[in-house]
């Protein structure tokens, strides 16, 4: 057994802040490598055919893309 199979996050999700640019980005792309689905948080995102939708789905894993301003409330009470 890798000691990669120790780090696998085969059927898990993960949340990432932040995610069309920068730390979020590179955070969603290496979890996604890791096996986890993405559910991608920002401000500003493109919710269909943005390029980390694009790269995790290269990578066989789902995407969810979410707009949210956190300073608005009823913008993220339903995550």
């Amino acid at each position: 057994m890798s000691i990669l199979n120790s780090f696998s996050l085969e059927g898990k999700t993960a949340i990432v802040t932040g995610c069309k640019r920068g730390i979020g980005k590179g955070m969603a792309i290496a979890l996604a490598e890791a096996g986890a689905d993405i559910i991608g948080v920002s401000a500003s995102l493109e919710l269909e055919g943005s390029a980390i939708e694009k790269e995790v789905t290269a990578l066989g894993k789902n995407s969810q893309l979410i707009n949210v301003i956190f300073q608005i409330e009823k913008h993220y009470t339903h995550l």
